[in-house]
């Protein structure tokens, strides 16, 4: 062919490929799209005119999500996921309102929140009404009359979260104070921190704490002043082992109430994954017992005791949920509470409130060698322990059990070992941490509740700055979660939200560490997404993607467009678990 005529059929030919291309293209893309039309699902729910936080860093919002058979099948732009909708698709109008992924429990006690919503409300405001030893009997007593015939049955008078710092009297109640309500039946009152607990006359007779009851390992029974007689407040193991023998009077069956009421509460506040961080092979087989019947409205997982039966928790984890249960690994408890004086410092504490000797630091709740040797079971075993460790003495032992198991077994953070509180850390043992892949379940609610308290009484001024210090975690560029330890507090997701971002102590109004807040986006993502990291469910949860869980919450108003100081007045109007609503306010 002569270059003139290649020259002039050239253009021609690449025109007629061009065009045939076209049209294969064409007939691609129809093919394609008739595959996606015959493949595409039927949406049993689409959520459309609303914010959708997908906290997915990638497409952060979304204009409509749809849901079938219990897992995300679309989420982008409405007119999109409106294509998914079928004859039976329920199309909810969200009004305005703000849908994000269901708020994973990080760290919080399941069962004893039920045990909480139906005992008396000893709380302070704003979560109740006790402000001195006066209030706190009169409710007591308003509670038993309206719940009189229950008492007669059990033996028993139950109240929960009182806290003596926010007491006028900056007192326990003792069993003095507690015999003016009854003398014959034994009350039993529990600590907001769950770690020290207030009894009666009765109680102590029914648990036969008298004046030559020794202290037990890791616990205090409290004297009246020069004298052996218990005065009717129990700290750490002296308190749990009263809880449990008191607790008996209310039935074997008591615990599977416990765990349909407390998962009940977790929804009302937008949690569609809960947890019990410390459990005993008894109350997992009455969560069991609850799941096998179908009644558990939510996900939970549960950390039975590694210091208690070490077979059970290896025959019974799993990385899967049976009727939506599942032991998650173990818990080890090194020290108490910061805000009660018994976390186990590596200084004195500031200035604490009681008949404390000179130097006081707390005290550990178990022995060193019991922490080296539960730790290198959980490396030994790959399985994942969490850790509670308040005061810094508490996480100086953490690291060091820590560092020898890792030195070990090389897991490399494969088990995603969790501290859980910290609320006294130095920056040294964030950076360590970060060295061991131990991750950080922090506490900044105490901010809010105990704020003041710990600026005044239990570290000071200056180190009250660094309590739970999200902005440690954040500069090297750590995931964490943020938790509100409940019954220790109510498990009230924009509390935890506001705190997070505020710190701001509900007395004074002050902010308490400054330069230790995050933005609204971060502290979501630390109710979200890392903490389905730190439970191994990221790949079902915590983001609102195409394949996972159908886990919403929806919130009244947008939490990135509000003000930050109003972020508590955002309300839960409802909790969708797996596309079904299991709360709706």
């Amino acid at each position: 062919m002569s270059i003139a005529l290649k020259a002039f059929l050239l253009p021609v030919i690449d025109k007629a490929r061009t065009s045939i291309l076209g049209v294969v293209a064409l007939l691609v893309a129809c093919i394609i799209s008739t595959k996606v039309v015959l493949a595409s699902e039927v949406a049993d729910r689409i959520w459309v005119n609303g914010t959708i936080l997908t906290m997915d860093d990638d497409n952060i919002r979304a204009q409509a999500i749809a849901s079938k058979e219990g897992k995300i099948i679309a989420v982008g732009k409405k007119d999109s996921v409106l294509q998914l909708k079928g004859v039976k698709t329920e199309v909810i109008d969200l009004n305005g309102k703000t849908l994000l992924p269901g708020f994973v429990d990080p760290h919080g006690h399941v069962m004893m929140g039920g045990l909480q919503a139906i005992s008396a409300n000893m709380l302070a405001p704003p979560d109740g009404d006790v402000t001195d030893i006066k209030s706190l009997r009169s409710i007591l007593k308003e509670w038993i009359a309206r719940n009189q015939q229950k008492v007669n049955e059990t033996q028993l008078i139950i109240g929960f979260g009182y806290d003596n710092s926010t007491l006028k009297e900056k007192r326990h109640p003792t069993r003095d104070d507690l015999d003016l309500v009854s003398k014959d039946i034994p009350i039993l009152l529990v600590h907001q921190s769950g770690h020290l607990f207030a009894v009666n006359s009765a109680a102590l007779k029914a648990i036969n704490y008298t004046a030559s009851t020794p202290n037990p390992a890791g616990g205090v029974i409290r004297r009246k002043a020069n004298s052996d007689i218990p005065d009717g407040v129990l700290e750490e193991t002296a308190g749990f082992a009263a809880l449990g023998k008191l607790m008996s009077r209310l039935g074997e069956k008591s615990g599977e109430v416990f765990i349909t009421e407390g998962t009940k509460m977790w929804a009302r506040y937008g949690y569609t994954t809960a947890q019990e961080a410390r459990s005993m092979p008894g109350t997992v087989a009455q969560m069991k017992a609850v799941a096998n019947k179908g009644d558990l409205n939510i996900d939970v997982i549960t950390y039975p005791d590694v210091l208690v039966d070490r077979d059970f928790i290896k025959n019974n984890v799993s990385a899967t949920y049976k009727n939506r249960l599942r032991v998650a690994g173990a818990k080890l408890t090194i020290d108490g509470s910061p805000q009660g004086f018994t976390a186990w410092r590596d200084q004195p504490y500031y200035d604490p409130v009681g008949n404390y000797p000179e130097g006081y630091r707390g005290y550990p709740a178990t022995s060193v060698d019991q922490v080296y040797g539960a730790i290198d079971w959980a490396y030994e075993n790959n399985i994942q322990i969490i850790t509670h460790a308040n005061g810094e003495a508490a996480s100086d032992l953490l690291i060091a059990a820590t560092t020898l198991a890792e030195l070990k077994h090389d897991r490399q953070g494969s088990t995603r070992p969790v501290l859980i509180h910290g609320q006294f850390l130095r920056e040294d043992h964030v950076e360590a941490f970060h060295r061991l892949n131990i991750f950080p379940s922090l506490f900044p609610m105490h901010t809010f509740y105990w704020g003041d308290w710990h600026t005044e009484h239990t570290v000071g001024p200056k180190l009250a700055e660094n309590i739970s210090p999200t902005g440690w975690v954040r500069s090297r560029g750590m995931m964490f979660s943020t938790h509100h330890d409940a019954p220790v507090a109510l498990p009230d997701s924009m509390r935890v939200l506001h705190a997070t971002v505020n710190r701001t102590a509900r007395g004074s109004g002050k902010v308490v560490g400054t330069k230790q807040r995050v933005d609204v986006l971060t502290a979501l993502k630390a109710m979200t997404i890392w903490p389905a990291w730190q439970i191994f469910e990221e790949k079902s949860k915590g983001t609102l993607e195409v394949g996972k869980l159908a886990d919403f919450v929806i919130l009244s108003r947008d939490p990135t467009e509000t003000k930050k100081q109003i972020l508590d007045k955002i309300e839960v109007v409802e909790t969708i678990k797996e596309g079904v609503t299991v709360f709706k306010n």
